[in-house]
C-alpha cells in the first residue's frame, strides 16, 4: 500500500508572491506549444526542453521517438517531460549518481522550476519514491496542482522568479548552484580538475605578426632552439689508472 505525500508547511518564496515583474533580458523565454506556427520554433521548444531537464543533450542522449511524436502533434509537452524524465539518461545521470534526497532536489528544480521549500518537502517527496518508484513520483510531480497551475500541458517548465528586484543579483542557475553530480561521484569520476599551465602564451593578431623576411622571425627562431649545458664527461672509476695519473716524487738516498 503506498503512503500518501506527507504535509509539510511552505516558506514564503519568491515565486508564492504574485507581483509586477518588467520584462527584461534576465527573465527566462517561455516556450509554450499552443503559440508555435512554425517548425524551427518547435524545434527551440524541444531544445528548451532539453536545456531545462538535461541542461545539454548530447547526439546518443536525445530521444527521436519522443521528438516525432511531440511535432506530429502525438503528444503535449509535458508528455515530452514526462518522457526526459523517465529516460536512461536522466536515470543514470541523476538516479543513480545522488541520494533519493537530493534526486528529489533536482527534479523540483526541473520539473516544477523553484528550490524546495525545506528538509521536509525532500523527505515527502522521497517517501513517494521509495514506495511509488520513480514512475510514480515523476507522475505525482507532473500531476501536482503547483505544475498544472504554472506550467500546464503546453509549457515547458522553467525557473520561476528568477530575477529578484530587491536584490543587487538574483538567483543563481539551477544547474549551477545544483550540478549533476554529488561531491562523492565528482571525486570518482576525477572533477572539476584543476589544470595549472607553466608556460605563458602571448596573443598578437594577425595585422602584427611579422611577414616572411621580416628580422623578428629570426629572433623567434633562435629563442625556439633549446640552449643546452656543457656537462663533464662521465668517467668510471674501473678504468683510472691511479698509479699513471697520481704524481709521484722520488726522494734522494
Amino acid at each position: 500500500m503506498a503512503l500518501p505525500l506527507l504535509d509539510y508547511t511552505p516558506k514564503s518564496q519568491n515565486q508564492r508572491v504574485e507581483g509586477y515583474v518588467v520584462p527584461g533580458d534576465d527573465q527566462p523565454r517561455i516556450y509554450n506549444a499552443e503559440a508555435l506556427l512554425s517548425k524551427a520554433e518547435m524545434l527551440d521548444l524541444i531544445e528548451a526542453a532539453y536545456r531545462q531537464i538535461f541542461f545539454y543533450a548530447f547526439k546518443a542522449d536525445r530521444e527521436s521517438a519522443l521528438e516525432s511524436q511531440l511535432c506530429n502533434n502525438q503528444i503535449t509537452v509535458r508528455d515530452f517531460i514526462r518522457g526526459l524524465l523517465l529516460s536512461e539518461t536522466f536515470r543514470s545521470s541523476f538516479y543513480d549518481k545522488n541520494s533519493n534526497y537530493r534526486f528529489v532536489e533536482q527534479c523540483i528544480q526541473r520539473v516544477l522550476g523553484r528550490d524546495p521549500y525545506n528538509e521536509q518537502e525532500k523527505i515527502a517527496w522521497s517517501i513517494v519514491i521509495g514506495t511509488k518508484g520513480i514512475e510514480g513520483f515523476v507522475d505525482a510531480l507532473l500531476d501536482s496542482e503547483e505544475y498544472l497551475e504554472n506550467f500546464g500541458y503546453d509549457t515547458v517548465p522553467y525557473q520561476r522568479r528568477r530575477v529578484l528586484p530587491g536584490r543587487q543579483e538574483g538567483e543563481r542557475p539551477v544547474n549551477i548552484k545544483s550540478p549533476r553530480y554529488d561531491e562523492y561521484y565528482r571525486s570518482i569520476l576525477g572533477f572539476p580538475q584543476i589544470i595549472w599551465q607553466s608556460e605563458v602564451r602571448k596573443f598578437k593578431p594577425q595585422e602584427q605578426q611579422p611577414t616572411e623576411g621580416n628580422p623578428e622571425r629570426y629572433l623567434e627562431m633562435a629563442r625556439s632552439i633549446g640552449s643546452r649545458a656543457t656537462q663533464a664527461p662521465r668517467v668510471s672509476t674501473a678504468n683510472i689508472n691511479i698509479g699513471a695519473t697520481v704524481p709521484y716524487r722520488k726522494v734522494n738516498t
